[in-house]
């Protein structure tokens, strides 16, 4: 195989901007050859933006039979992603999704095993992680540098969107169309970047608000704290509801702290660790000594198009995917910990009951005013991010 053929399932807002990436080249290993979706007027674009050279299918099963492709990206909305992925790789196609994941984790665990089955190569949109200043931390991290951990602290209110974005949708900002608010939507990729730098916490408490800022039935604003097997603990502060917002993160260990400010990293480095200053210290009031240190961040921030790279060369010479679709139930858990923790008004521990969870979702679901078959995967497949 010299290049990798790529049919894209859902043609909104992300699957055209991957499309149009393809078509142009930038992912020089890979040619689109088909798209999927049942809106009519997304596949009259795909035909006038890329002729009779992209094959087009209006239903996902005729999709999938085609084999006018080798991998498969599923670019829908969330409650599709683990069942189109699931399609794909029993048809036999390589597979990358967009984030999340998906809605609930008990879908996204069935996935991964249909995938750890599979000889294909199964990723996922998390091009965040392509970022060389999350790289660098996460090196910083794993190396030791930062000693034993100790505390981290993101706020990621950066994520403003007006009435109007929410409008634009209608299954947007709905627990049947989209299955949460900003931590589905917008910070799947923080919650990822946290547990990849950081690791799993052990058990979470969450604050939200539901429509607080907005009018959707959905979170647009959470206060989570969370706690970890060494002891460390972990805030994290999201909303879509204020202008201007912040995206800071800050890690502490007992070797000095990290902070993430304007794609730019500052690591205050101790002498001595914090933990032997203590011990030996005997002069009263005291510190140890610290080095401010600019910590250059070198490479290329490549994003969505990273990451496709990534997946066709891992399909083409077997290289190690920077992001593995089996990854993605990770920041799936502590979203879903911290939607019970709220709902329940209580801790929740990790793993979570993962039954409660569904249960509780699906009352929400029930209720909303998007009304839709969510358990079915010919759900709409022009999601938009």
């Amino acid at each position: 195989m010299e290049k990798v053929r790529i049919g894209i399932i859902g043609i909104g807002g992300m699957g055209t901007s991957h499309a149009k990436n393809i078509v142009a080249g930038k992912v020089p290993n890979a040619e689109l050859t088909a798209v999927c979706d049942i809106n009519a007027e997304r596949l009259e674009w795909a035909k006038q933006s890329f002729g009779d050279r992209v094959q087009r299918f209006d239903q996902a099963d005729a999709f999938f039979q085609s084999q006018a492709f080798d991998a498969v990206l599923v670019a829908t909305t969330h409650y599709d992603h683990p069942g189109l992925a699931i399609q794909a790789l029993n048809y036999g196609y390589h597979t990358l999704i967009e984030k999340p994941a998906g809605v609930y984790t008990k879908a996204v665990r069935e996935m991964n095993e249909v995938a750890q089955q599979s000889d294909k190569v199964f990723a996922i949109m998390y091009n965040q992680r392509t970022n060389p200043v999350y790289q660098k931390l996460k090196d910083l991290i794993d190396s030791g540098e930062l000693g034993d951990l100790k505390r981290s602290i993101w706020i990621i209110t950066n994520w403003y969107r007006p009435q109007s974005y929410y409008d634009a949708g209608g299954w947007r900002a709905t627990w049947s169309g989209e299955g949460g608010g900003v931590l589905l939507n917008q910070d799947p990729h923080q919650l990822d970047l946290w547990q990849w730098m950081y690791g799993m916490p052990k058990r979470v408490r969450a604050f939200m608000s539901f429509g607080k800022y907005h009018n959707i039935e959905v979170e647009d604003d959470v206060t989570a704290y969370v706690e970890y097997e060494n002891g460390a603990t972990g805030l994290f502060v999201t909303t879509t509801g204020e202008a201007p917002g912040t995206n800071r993160l800050e890690v502490s260990g007992d070797r000095g702290k990290v902070v993430i400010e304007d794609d730019k990293l500052t690591f205050w480095r101790l002498r001595v660790s914090e933990r032997e200053f203590n011990r030996e210290f005997k002069g009263g009031f005291g510190s140890p000594e610290c080095w401010k240190c600019e910590i250059p961040t070198p490479g290329d921030n490549s994003q969505h198009i990273g990451i496709m790279n990534d997946w066709v060369n891992a399909i083409l010479h077997g290289t190690k995917l920077i992001a593995p679709g089996v990854e993605g139930i990770k920041g799936l858990t502590i979203s879903n910990a911290m939607h019970l923790s709220a709902w329940t008004d209580s801790w929740v521990d990790i793993p979570f009951d993962e039954d409660l969870f569904y249960e509780k979702l699906k009352e929400r679901i029930d209720q909303s005013t998007f009304k839709k078959n969510v358990h079915n995967v010919t759900l709409d497949v022009s999601g938009t991010h």
